[in-house]
């Protein structure tokens, strides 16, 4: 059974010219439409959040599952009806959404079903195509715990 939180996880590596990069992934779908976005899905059964991120960067972008997360304190709601129907009844109207980066290094990503292509940015390019302003907050956060500077969201 699906738990009653989202996840999001940031690929992210060190460039070549010292800056990092982060993987961003297209999705297209009917209900939404077409969009960029972290790595994202829910928790299974008992799952905690980081084993869930573990998972979904396992299984949407290939990333080995010992590959260390990073937690970040950023963390919003989402209607419920947004993160997957009413699943868990009328009761619960809105869940969390815990955020995560992922150090890749030299690990090449390999696409799901779920993203048609996947691109490493530079913080301000992603800011611009990211759709979602949980994704913005989060990547904010751990583009400034990587690199210490307070740039614009």
């Amino acid at each position: 059974m699906r738990a009653p939180y989202q996840v999001i996880v940031f690929p992210y590596r060190l460039a070549t010219a010292g800056n990092y990069e982060y993987a961003i992934f297209f999705r297209k779908t009917v209900r939404y439409g077409d969009f960029w976005q972290a790595i994202s899905g829910g928790g299974e059964d008992d799952e905690k959040p980081i084993q869930a991120a573990q998972r979904e960067a396992y299984e949407e972008g290939g990333i080995p599952l010992d590959t260390p997360l990073l937690a970040l304190d950023s963390m919003v709601t989402l209607p419920a009806p947004q993160a997957a129907g009413m699943l868990w009844g009328p009761e619960v109207l809105v869940v969390p959404e815990y955020a995560f980066g992922a150090d890749v290094g030299a690990h090449q990503i390999v696409l799901s079903e779920e993203h048609t292509t996947f691109r490493w940015v530079d913080y301000a390019a992603a800011q611009t195509l990211l759709r979602f302003d949980s994704n913005r907050n989060a990547l904010w956060e751990l583009d400034f715990r990587l690199s210490g500077e307070n740039k614009q969201i």
